[in-house]
């Protein structure tokens, strides 16, 4: 048995609660794992509201929150290969069953073992946040010293990227609130208030030609502000919001596989990426940590530690 954060309907804060459930039990393509940190992610409230059926509106109920974490393999699956019981690891939970709890199922093929030097409180930031800014950056495949914007990047995809970014000789302007500036110069990146009565003028100002790539990671009406500053339509991706194709842009095409895992795992181990974890909170306030996020008030990356 242990202590999970779930639900029994869709809806809002108010359906979520903490409940003791039996440890799950592996299917031959899943291993359970022991949970040792969980990452919150916006996709977290928005699969609990029901705002993405097609992922778990079949499901049953209870479903727990949360879409990765890191933790001690306990078993494996009869048909995943080169994982073991033992193994410190990092992946995608089995939709439903969550990261928000003591133990739970990870998909074999989408996860990965981690260094041993590498906390775990990092590792849980990998699936989600770390995966899609490397999935992004190959995507678009700028070449040294292009431009890239990225609108609203004070967030853990944001901030993932713009290091990234700068790792390949990229120049990176970022908007974001004026409470992420700090967080957004770290990563050797141009702020932009997104705020300001000015601000799409001080974009035009730094790339009067465009940006060799946009990305969005807010949507909505910010997406469709910023969607004219790319250079060419098909350099415009959203990370999150698919109606970027009525702007003539893609969505990211995300990889959930081991080996994307394996780069970002090497990359956070040897210094190149930090995953700006700006609060880690106990799982009995794992409901404080959605909320933050949901309220997208949130910096950097929010994590669950196990441990505390």
């Amino acid at each position: 048995m242990s202590t999970a954060l779930g639900y029994w309907t869709f809806g809002g804060a108010e359906v979520q609660e903490f409940f003791e459930r039996p440890d799950p039990v592996p299917g031959p393509h899943e291993v359970l794992i022991r949970v040792e940190a969980a990452g919150v992610n916006p996709l977290d409230h928005h699969l609990r509201s029901g705002h993405v059926l097609e992922l778990n509106g079949e499901l049953p109920f209870p479903q727990v929150l949360g879409m990765e974490a890191a933790g001690t393999i306990i078993t494996v699956g009869a048909d995943v290969t080169g994982l073991a019981a033992g193994d410190r690891v990092t992946g995608f939970a089995l939709t439903g069953a969550g990261t928000y709890a003591g133990t739970t199922l990870l998909l074999g093929a989408s996860t990965a073992r981690i260094p041993d030097a590498l906390p775990a409180t990092w590792a849980a930031t990998i699936p989600v946040a770390s995966t899609t800014a490397l999935d992004v950056l190959d995507q678009v495949a700028l070449p040294d010293g292009a431009s890239l914007l990225i609108n609203g990047i004070g967030g853990g995809v944001g901030l993932a990227l713009a290091q990234l970014a700068r790792n390949r000789g990229l120049a990176v302007i970022g908007t974001a609130s004026s409470a992420k500036r700090d967080l957004v110069a770290a990563t050797g990146a141009k702020f932009v208030d997104y705020a300001s009565t000015d601000a799409i003028a001080q974009l035009q100002a730094l790339a009067p030609h465009g940006f060799d790539a946009v990305v969005d990671a807010v949507g909505g009406d910010s997406l469709r502000a910023v969607a004219d500053l790319a250079k060419t339509p098909e350099t415009l991706v959203s990370v999150g919001d698919p109606s970027v194709t009525d702007l003539g842009g893609v969505t990211v095409h995300r990889r959930l596989d081991r080996k994307v895992l394996e780069r970002v795992a090497d990359l956070m181990a040897s210094g190149q990426l930090d995953p700006n974890i700006t609060a880690t909170y106990p799982l009995r306030r794992a409901d404080e940590a959605l909320a933050l996020v949901e309220s997208r008030h949130a910096s950097g990356k929010l994590v669950i530690d196990m441990t505390l």
